[in-house]
Order: structure tokens, then C-alpha cells, then sequence
């Protein structure tokens, strides 16, 4: 595997290497672990590679859990990589969200896995140092020990016990724990859409939470609030606002995006962006908009997913 991607996209020449298999039978998992400790499938696709290229030269013969030993090196990979990206975040245009993907039926009917890619639990993550968040996501979404964190992490485990803790308080505190289905998510987009698509004010006032926050992330690249916008009032107006200034015909259609329910939004056909919310007390408390066309290439195609 020289060339780049090759790793990623799993197009082995030599499927009966011992090597390649082991890489290839877990590959949706390390996919799964990078993925979620940096939000950017680019970056995930990249610490793959990087664990490849290292995984080939590891004596097979001397590994006793193939699988502990990839995930233990795709984190290394992709704590390198978040510790480079939170820099990188810091010149980024507007608010920065994290790229969206078409995800496969299993991913949405695995409860723990939707939630755990859910967009707003990504965010609460972005709170939390590059090191909580390898050992939040190993610990509380993989169920990895603290043993073999502190392997991937380099820390020791009394360490990683402790860092486990303060993680999982700090989420907690920033994230609901009422666990609102799919079906109730889906009644209350089916509404949004319906307000969106015919600028609905009222309709849209009806289905934001007062307190409701639009994060929308156009990188630069493309027209976004460069702010939070706080306030179902506000929200409401700047949507209508902002459709009646659209020089080309919206549409949105649902879709399965991180396991959970979400729009995709064309303009004169093209997509235009990704919607993904949070929804509490069947009302939206945090929409999230993508437009940035760079964070969009996962959405022509499905992304399995796994915690297995």
C-alpha cells in the first residue's frame, strides 16, 4: 500500500496477507475511533494511513490482541493529529463544525453509536482537551479498559481513571440526557422543513426552543454566520431573511446523517448544505448548518460505522 488512500479506502492488492487482513477486518472500527476524536473524516482517513504504514512493520508473531494493537496505534495517530487540528481551528472563518456523513441504516438503528456521532455530542467534545477526549471516546463509547488507554495514551492508569472521570463530568454537564428517539426527531424536522420550505415564520417560531442556537459553518468558502446566533426570534427571522434573498430554488430532503436524522439542502439542485439538530421537549435546541463544500464530500455516499 504506497500509494495514499490506499489503506483508507481498503483496496488491498494482497487480501491473503495476514497483515492486510487483520487491518481490513477492523478498518470500519479505527475509521470509527479517528473519526470521533476528531470530527474531520479527511483527518480520519489520513491517521489510518499512518497506522498502516506503522502496522506493517510490527512482527505479527509478538501482537497477542491485533485489534487493541490498531486501535492503540490509530489513536496515537489521531491525538497527534487533533492536537494539530485544534491549532488549525484557531484561524478558522465562523464556527467550526464537524464534517457531516451519510451514514449506513445499521448506524442509526445502534443506539450508543448514533448518539455517539451525533453532532451535538461532537461539539460538546471540541470542549475538551486532545487527551480527555482520546480517553472520553475509548472509555465511554468503545468501552476499551483503562489499562489499555493508558497504553494508547501514555499515561498511567491511575492517570487515565482520573482524566476518565473529569471527562465524563464535563460532558455531562453540557450535554441532555434525555434520549429522544428517532421518531420524535424525525416529527419535529418533518416541521421545520415544512416551515423552511415555505417561510413560515410562525411555523418556524413553533418548532425552535426559545433558547435555541444556529451554528453554521461555511469556512469561509461560503456565506455563514460568522457568530453563534442565539434565539428562536432571531433564528426564525434570519432563516426567513436569509430564504428571501436566495437568487436560486431551495429544496431539502431527509436524510441519515451521523446516525441521526437531518436534511440535506439543494440549491437549483446542488447541494447546498447539511442541517442536523438537537432536539429536547420536542422543539430544536441547537441547529447546525454545514455549507463549507470541503466538509461536504461525505454526504454523495454511506460511511459505515462501528463500535465493534
Amino acid at each position: 500500500m504506497n500509494e495514499r488512500g490506499d489503506a483508507a479506502k481498503g483496496t488491498a492488492g494482497n487480501r491473503t496477507d495476514p497483515a492486510t487482513e487483520a487491518f481490513l477486518a477492523h478498518r470500519n472500527l479505527l475509521f470509527t475511533v479517528a473519526y470521533e476524536m476528531l470530527g474531520s473524516a479527511a483527518d480520519a482517513e489520513d491517521a489510518l494511513q499512518e497506522t498502516w504504514l506503522r502496522w506493517v512493520k510490527v512482527d505479527l508473531a509478538q501482537v497477542h490482541d491485533q485489534r487493541a494493537y490498531l486501535v492503540r496505534i490509530a489513536t496515537r495517530r489521531a491525538l497527534d493529529r487533533l492536537r494539530a487540528i485544534k491549532r488549525r481551528k484557531e484561524d478558522y472563518v465562523g464556527p467550526w463544525l464537524p464534517e457531516p456523513l451519510l451514514t449506513t441504516p445499521d448506524v442509526a438503528e445502534d443506539v450508543e453509536l448514533a448518539e455517539s456521532v451525533s453532532m451535538a455530542l461532537m461539539l460538546v467534545l471540541e470542549t475538551l482537551s486532545p487527551t480527555e477526549r482520546a480517553v472520553f471516546v475509548l472509555r465511554e463509547v468503545f468501552g476499551i479498559s483503562h489499562e489499555e488507554i493508558a497504553a494508547a495514551v501514555g499515561k498511567s492508569s491511575a492517570a487515565v481513571r482520573q482524566i476518565a472521570h473529569r471527562a465524563r463530568r464535563h460532558v455531562e454537564s453540557r450535554h441532555p440526557r434525555e434520549v429522544v428517539s428517532p421518531g420524535q426527531t424525525r416529527v419535529v424536522l418533518e416541521s421545520f422543513q415544512r416551515a423552511l420550505e415555505t417561510r413560515d415564520l410562525q411555523g418556524l417560531l413553533d418548532v425552535l426552543a426559545p433558547h435555541v442556537v444556529l451554528l453554521s459553518d461555511g469556512g469561509g468558502v461560503k456565506q455563514a454566520a460568522p457568530q453563534p446566533v442565539t434565539g428562536a426570534g432571531r433564528v426564525a427571522r434570519m432563516i426567513v431573511s436569509g430564504l428571501g434573498k436566495a437568487r436560486f430554488a431551495l429544496t431539502s430532503e431527509p436524510a441519515v446523517v451521523n446516525g441521526n436524522p437531518a436534511l440535506l439542502l439543494r440549491l437549483d439542485g446542488e447541494i447546498d448544505g447539511v442541517i442536523a439538530v438537537r432536539v429536547e421537549d420536542a422543539r430544536i435546541t441547537g441547529l447546525y448548518y454545514v455549507r463549507n463544500p470541503h466538509k461536504l464530500t461525505r454526504i454523495a455516499s454511506e460511511t459505515p460505522l462501528t463500535l465493534r
